[in-house]
């Protein structure tokens, strides 16, 4: 069930359209601090988006050659421009926003972006980021051939909208290896942050990551500093709570969740409450069944023991029994560095695996590892490395 907005609330939502429209078109200073950008890769964009860039961090470092990226609310498509040299000819970049006149703005640079870069790997699109299966350019064109002037007419657009997410999404599940966001989630409305989180995830291939800087608070945010037009549009008010916002991207599905950039002095400080800049980078990947294959890990420290995000403690230099699903994810990033990987001597064969209990947390004995007729005495080795002999 939508919660009913109200007039305060439809206010600000309102402000936050008006006052980006009117950044598209004139520079305004307060709308974003300080970040510092490659300046190799700020040379083929032009200065009028640079200097209507309105962000409060750079989440482009988390992209890769070759990736399809998705950045959130692209404004005039600084970001999108920046990624789309990151990923090269052979990636592309997607940038969503619903205020027309920043993908004005990013769509009228595209082609001279294009042609100094040699190739053209740039979409920009209309439509929520919230709702990331809606191209509000297809239902304008649905509207103007069939405008709504009754409630027979709402009805019918409700189910045009359902068709139009179901046959002609604007970003289709699993599409997405990265998706970037740089200082726009906080714009969206209380209500809706659950399913925003959730279109995220949709829309990530397995293995995927988002990367998202936002501003966040030390505290809590009243509801009448929420219902402030000019402290929600600018920014402020609208912000996620630090801890609450690491635990959307846990409620959502993703794991490996990590605070790479935290600002340490706060951008602003209202009424005693910090609001800062942070840079969030969360996997998709954990979903699946778990399967036993006799693999363990063991956590090298430096702390006594940890807890990943689906409960599983790992004692500091202690076979841990795992799935074969966690087994490989603590093999990639963030976790490739923290553990060491200990495989059976023989392999259980993917199709004989049988499920695997992984709400227990129960150390895995050597010799599960190495066969209960395990009885091999070997010779020590001539040297230890490369370097000389170990002794």
């Amino acid at each position: 069930m939508k919660l009913a907005l109200s007039s305060d609330q439809q206010v600000a939502e309102s402000s936050v359209y008006q006052r980006y429209a009117a950044a598209a078109q004139a520079v305004e200073p307060a709308l974003c601090c300080p970040v510092e950008y490659s300046t190799d890769l700020l040379k083929v964009i032009p200065e009028e988006i640079i200097e209507r860039d309105y962000g409060c961090g750079d989440p482009t470092p988390f992209v890769r050659s070759g990736e399809t990226v998705l950045d959130l609310g692209s404004g005039g498509g600084k970001l999108c421009y920046i990624a789309a040299q990151v990923v090269g000819p052979e990636g592309r970049v997607i940038g969503v926003d619903c205020n027309r006149e920043m993908l004005g703005l990013a769509r009228k640079h595209a082609p001279a972006v294009a042609k100094q870069l040699g190739y053209a790997n740039v979409d920009f699109r209309y439509g929520l980021i919230q709702d990331l299966a809606l191209d509000l350019d297809q239902l304008a064109g649905e509207l103007s051939e069939h405008p709504v002037n009754d409630p027979a007419g709402y009805l019918a657009l409700r189910h045009t909208e359902e068709r139009l997410r179901r046959e002609q999404p604007l970003v289709s599940d699993d599409s997405v290896d990265c998706v970037l966001s740089n200082c726009v989630l906080n714009l969206v409305r209380q209500q809706d942050r659950r399913q925003l989180f959730a279109e995220i995830f949709r829309v990530l291939r397995r293995g995927g990551r988002a990367a998202i800087s936002d501003i966040v608070s030390d505290e809590s945010v009243p509801e009448r500093l929420q219902q402030d037009p000019e402290l929600w549009s600018g920014c402020i008010t609208g912000a996620f709570r630090e801890d609450e916002f690491l635990k959307a991207f846990e409620d959502a599905g993703f794991h490996g969740i990590e605070i790479v950039k935290r600002q340490a002095e706060p951008w602003r400080t209202v009424e005693g409450i910090e609001f800062r800049s942070v840079t969030v980078v969360a996997h998709k990947g954990k979903q699946g069944p778990c399967l036993e294959r006799g693999q363990a890990v063991s956590y090298r420290g430096p702390f006594k023991k940890v807890q990943d995000d689906d409960g599983h403690t790992y004692s500091r230099g202690e076979r841990m029994a795992v799935c074969d699903k966690t087994f490989q994810l603590l093999q990639q990033e963030p976790y490739a560095e923290m553990f060491d990987a200990i495989e059976p001597r023989e392999m259980v064969p993917l199709e004989d695996a049988k499920p695997f209990d992984c709400r227990r947390n129960a150390r895995r004995h050597p010799r599960e590892t190495k066969g209960l007729e395990y009885h091999a005495t070997t010779d020590a080795v001539d040297g230890c490395s490369d370097d000389g002999p170990c002794c």
